[in-house]
């Protein structure tokens, strides 16, 4: 076992974070028809995953560096195997069908939670230079992962029917096992000691710190006020079904984010990730008008699809630029970067249907324009006054 296999372990942790997100949602009919459970429910359902993954971001800051990096992130795919196992048995075994949903999805917020404030420092450890690229090459695996969820599990619904939806959960439940014991066999440096990181009151003390805290917020609310409502966009512009609203919406969304990681991962050397950053943020800020008040329908789904493209370096890059100035964040740092993150994705999407449940959907995406603009506008103030000697880092 070498740091490949290391690096190889975390890809597939963002895999099983893509899975315990997105698979619940492709369950969703089957939960209301089936079970009973009422389309309010089910949107509280989305509400308490983004609620306990802030919560164990919260709770990381304080607790995973003292409890180490492979136990905790063992428990992360541990926590996810017994989520997905449970999703697939406990519908027919608890009468309360509601709980006996609300349960597995919360096992699997904690077992999220804990796997985004992990891998991306665990990565960031492994000896390497171009670790901007890594990252990127990294997150372009949860936008794979997603692309995946939704291809095999309509293919598995087509072939096995949606009756025997019960085994499917059982099924994915395979990759976190599997990898919760590559896990324990890999290669992994030590967080740092106490006294080697940085104090998180010296951090917040900075005002760099915060503009990289806006530039999460920013990064997570961008990608989710968009991808949140790629489906119904797709569905209401194209009058297509529910499962190609899917297919032309979010999956494509997801491929789009995808390729531009894995671009730069391969070739991000040639780029400064300050620079990368300004330039998706200014894009990203078409592509949302372009969705807009695009004069087809055809052409307002590739703005949609090609914001994809747009908020792909975002995140990532929002991580590689605080790592490089805070080397020695530790993961509390990353766990606060996260739970930014995780803000901007609960209040993109809110603002968007906020808007447009008064003055529609176009307004909406409009508003969210906001979150892109301040984007750019972060990434173009760390080149000047006194954060410009970061420039040189960025």
């Amino acid at each position: 076992m070498t740091y490949r296999h290391t690096l190889y372990a975390c890809y597939l942790g963002y895999v099983t974070q893509a899975i315990c997100n997105n698979l619940p949602s492709l369950l969703f009919v089957t939960f209301n028809e089936r079970f009973g459970v009422t389309l309010g429910q089910l949107g509280l359902l989305v509400s308490i995953n983004f609620a306990i993954q802030m919560l164990v971001d919260l709770l990381a800051v304080r607790y995973v560096d003292r409890i180490g990096h492979r136990r905790a992130v063992m428990l992360a795919q541990i926590l996810s195997t017994v989520g997905l196992v449970l999703l697939g048995v406990l519908p027919y075994v608890m009468e309360n069908a509601f709980l006996a949903i609300l349960l597995p999805i919360a096992i699997n917020a904690v077992g999220g939670g804990l796997l985004e404030v992990l891998v991306s420092p665990i990565v960031e450890s492994l000896p390497g230079e171009h670790k901007e690229k890594a990252m990127s090459l990294l997150h372009s695996f949860y936008c794979w992962g997603s692309v995946a969820v939704v291809l095999l599990s309509t293919a598995y619904f087509s072939l096995a029917g949606m009756e025997n939806w019960r085994y499917l959960p059982l099924i994915w439940a395979i990759l976190p096992l599997a990898n919760a014991f590559l896990y324990a066999r890999v290669p992994m440096r030590p967080p740092l000691a106490e006294h080697e990181r940085v104090p998180v009151k010296t951090l917040f003390s900075g005002k760099a710190f915060w503009v990289f805290l806006l530039m999460m917020l920013c990064a997570g609310a961008s990608e989710h006020a968009m991808s949140q409502w790629s489906s119904l966009f797709a569905e209401r512009g194209l009058s297509v079904s529910k499962t190609m609203g899917d297919l032309l919406g979010p999956c494509a969304f997801a491929v789009l984010m995808g390729l531009s990681r894995l671009l730069y991962g391969l070739f991000g050397h040639r780029l400064k990730v300050r620079r990368a950053m300004a330039l998706s943020a200014g894009l990203c800020v078409g592509c949302y008008l372009l969705a807009a008040f695009a004069p087809h329908p055809l052409l307002g789904l590739l703005g949609c699809a090609l914001t994809g493209f747009c908020v792909g370096l975002m995140w990532p890059g929002a991580l590689s630029m605080v790592a490089r100035v805070y080397p020695q964040g530790g993961t509390a740092m990353f766990a606060i970067l996260a739970l930014a993150g995780d803000v901007g994705c609960s209040a993109g999407p809110g603002l968007v249907g906020w808007v447009a449940g008064g003055a529609g959907l176009n307004a909406g995406l409009v508003v969210a324009c906001v979150f892109p603009t301040l984007m750019l506008a972060a990434a173009l103030s760390m080149g000047r006054g006194k954060r410009r000697a970061l420039e040189t880092r960025l």
